[in-house]
């Protein structure tokens, strides 16, 4: 299983340098496009942006859904893709607006149409009982999946896709960390209910890791020719540090889900490592707080 999971890890890591790599390239040739800044503001990360739509958002609410499904709520698939994809582009274009209150109705408008779609999609069959549950399922994946992606999305937007890859690099380090600190020497169970397998030991050891990472990323990152991605190193720990805490949550979340699914794990895609979701846990709530930690430089 270990074995897997460090080939699966090293080629995810190679393939995530090979696409933000063409992403700057892209982005660099559509830097003069009226068309690509009309539609999204920026030609920063226009490659993400099919990832994420294309690739990353069916994967995950394919999953999600079928582990709402598990727990018993009603979650067609198409319904689910459709509601995480929205969340992105309702977050991702909203840099396109001048105006903050056009940006906010484009948000609103998304989630308006979500939440009718679900509605109607739910209620088809003249009855009541689990349309709001299921309802409540549907906002999930627009929120959990797509504002959550937009947000690594609009962390683009601020700097090069290097950073973007630190960050990342940043928040897998904590799980690295938890998970060999709390298989040497975790005594003292987390939250046995949710996650046995988790200790405060580890959760200290991810923190640590992340710290660390954050900061000799940080300090990598004043080789980097573009003023913008220079990051302070105490700035960087101490996201580091924060980013520990955040992908450690993001785990439990997922957690809670596969327990209320009866799932050891959200799919099969990766070998050693499960489904997208079991990958992705950590980072989509650490988007966020790259976000607000890029912005207090």
């Amino acid at each position: 299983m270990l074995r897997q999971r460090l080939v699966t890890g090293t080629l995810l890591i190679i393939g995530l340098i090979a696409i933000l790599w063409g992403d700057e390239r892209l982005s660099d040739a559509l830097r003069e496009s009226e068309i690509v800044r009309s539609i999204i503001g920026t030609s920063d990360g226009v490659l993400l942006i099919a990832l994420a739509i294309g690739v990353l958002a069916p994967l995950l609410a394919r999953e999600l859904a079928a582990m709402l499904r598990g727990a018993g709520i009603a979650a067609p698939t198409a319904l689910t893709v459709f509601a995480a994809i929205m969340g992105i582009v309702a977050v991702r274009i909203a840099p396109a607006f001048d105006s903050a209150i056009t940006a906010v109705a484009v948000m609103v408008t998304a989630l308006w149409a979500v939440l009718s779609c679900a509605i109607i999609v739910h209620s088809r069959g003249a009855h009541i009982v689990g349309v709001v549950s299921a309802t409540g399922g549907t906002l999930l994946s627009f929120a959990y999946i797509g504002v959550l992606l937009g947000a690594w999305l609009l962390v683009r937007c601020d700097v090069g896709p290097w950073v973007l890859v630190g960050a990342m690099l940043t928040v897998k380090a904590s799980d690295i960390g938890a998970y060999f600190t709390g298989m040497s020497i975790g005594r003292h169970k987390l939250i046995p209910w949710l996650s046995p397998a988790k200790s405060w030991e580890g959760l200290f050891g991810g923190i640590a890791l992340a710290a660390v990472a954050g900061g000799l990323l940080s300090w990598w990152s004043d080789a980097l020719p573009d003023p913008r991605d220079h990051v302070p190193v105490l700035l960087g720990a101490a996201t580091g540090a924060v980013l520990g805490v955040a992908g450690t949550f993001g785990d439990l979340v997922e957690s809670l889900l596969k327990r209320s699914a009866g799932v050891k794990d959200s799919g099969q895609v990766l070998p050693g490592m499960g489904g997208v979701f079991d990958v992705l846990d950590s980072p989509l709530l650490a988007g966020p707080v790259v976000w607000w930690a890029l912005h207090l430089r």
